[in-house]
């Protein structure tokens, strides 16, 4: 018998109430509870996967040489750890229009040569996608497309079939017939992605499912599909024609890789040298105040970026912080660290930070190039143009040592820097290194080489 009742469902992360609440006790989220007619769906013929048999050792499975094979898009393949593997369930999100679709047709007409790809289309019709197709010069004989909402159609034809790639456009599309919800409601959502990655898995096709984000840039729907999923990723736009691909999870690769993109009339592109990307071409012979360099690590890859930072006299007394790119919290630190141990009054002052090329930084290492940013800002001296630093902060006022630290000057010596600022000497380097033990020696030595 098919339940009738009525059920108050969370969209953020799906738990069920029989009564509407403001808040939800699991996540936390006010005002997301939506009222579903929810029907019991306990056949247990949608196995997520099984092995159809008794257990067996690890030792007697047998794995596919041909596991992983590569998209042809090296930006992309780096950020899901070497290739797509077997089987996989992908999640990518993004804004409208940032540039899902068309990296997904990219990588599947990348991916046909030798293999049969498939392009199920719930927001376009076959004539917008052909048009977009044509538009990239894409090879239109290479790529399937079908025009379906329906999870159960859906499953009858990757049975039958049986591609080795599948794009479904978007999930917030699809709905079940065993569901009497609309498509985009959480359950729908659960259940026809459980179906989905489940015969997959089972046939060893490789799914990429496109979803939405919300206003506040997380990809809607229950948090269970991310769990469900093996990887996440993020399309992120940083600035005009530019996109970034980073990995929220990865079963099969690390978390820490980027792609960086470019887009052009012919679809997206790598960007050619990305350790550069993030700065500023400046052909005189000072930097302006507030400017400082500095190399980070981002999985294997190392870029040097531009911190900039600009202090005005706070109005009525009370200071404000604006940071996008760099924590608000880390600037407030870093900020009272200055004042503290090195004497630099910045308390009435509004605080303006900006990374160029819009990345966002996270790492520990950036907190002493954001300190010496602040100080040129508001002391109006320019550091050296040649200058890379990089170093953790602590309260005391101490500049602690970050990891690969001969990494870091490697790329920075390749890219012109001469000189570096950092916590330790090392034995061999290719600048020329001026360590510092505390945030006042570094403000000292920045004096010095200006």
């Amino acid at each position: 018998m098919k339940s009738k009742d009525v059920h108050y469902v969370c969209s953020q992360c799906g738990r069920s109430e029989t009564k509407w609440l403001g808040r939800c006790p699991d996540c936390g989220s006010w005002n997301t509870f939506e009222e579903e007619a929810i029907q019991s769906v306990s056949d247990g013929k949608h196995a997520l996967i099984s092995t159809l048999a008794k257990p067996v050792s690890l030792e007697s499975v047998v794995i596919d040489p041909h596991f992983r094979y590569e998209t042809g898009i090296g930006e992309l393949d780096r950020v899901l750890g070497g290739g797509v593997m077997r089987g996989s369930s992908i999640l990518l999100g993004g804004e409208p229009g940032i540039g899902k679709s068309t990296l997904m047709l990219q990588v599947l007409e990348k991916c046909s040569l030798g293999r049969k790809v498939l392009y199920v289309s719930g927001e376009e019709s076959p004539s917008q996608v052909k048009l977009r197709a044509q538009r990239l010069e894409l090879k239109l004989s290479s790529i399937d497309i079908f025009c379906d909402t329906r999870a159960e159609i859906l499953e009858s034809l990757l049975t039958s079939t049986k591609p080795d790639v599948v794009v479904i456009d978007s999930l917030q599309t699809l709905s079940s017939e065993e569901l009497p919800s609309p498509a985009g409601s959480v359950n729908q959502i659960r259940y026809c992605s459980t179906l989905l990655v489940g015969i997959c898995k089972q046939l060893g096709i490789s799914l990429f499912l496109i979803g939405h984000v919300t206003k506040e840039g997380v990809l809607a729907g229950p948090k269970v599909i991310e769990h469900l999923v093996d990887t996440v990723l993020y399309f992120e736009q940083v600035s005009s024609g530019v996109r970034l691909v980073r990995a929220a999870k990865n079963r099969f690769g690390s978390v820490d890789e980027i792609g960086i993109f470019s887009m052009h009339e012919k679809g997206l592109t790598a960007v050619a040298n990305p350790s550069s990307f993030f700065i500023t071409d400046r052909s005189g012979a000072t930097l302006p105040a507030g400017i400082a360099y500095t190399a980070v690590i981002e999985g294997s890859r190392t870029f040097l970026v531009e911190i900039q930072a600009l202090t005005t006299l706070a109005k009525n007394g009370y200071s404000r912080i604006y940071s996008e790119r760099i924590d608000t919290a880390r600037v407030t630190r870093v900020a009272a660290i200055l004042e503290r141990h090195a004497g630099v009054r910045i308390s009435d002052q509004d605080i303006y930070v900006n990374v160029a090329g819009g990345m966002k930084l996270s790492e520990v290492s950036i907190e002493l190039p954001l300190a010496l940013a602040l100080w040129s800002a508001l002391s109006g001296k320019s550091l050296p143009k040649a200058l890379v630093s990089f170093g953790e902060l602590s309260l005391a006022g101490e500049v602690r040592s970050v990891g690969f630290p001969e990494k870091r000057e490697k790329a920075a010596k390749e890219l012109g820097f001469t000189r570096s600022l950092l916590p330790r000497a090392l034995s061999h380097s290719p600048l020329n290194q001026y360590p510092c033990a505390t945030i006042r020696d570094a403000l000292e030595a920045c004096t010095k080489l200006g």
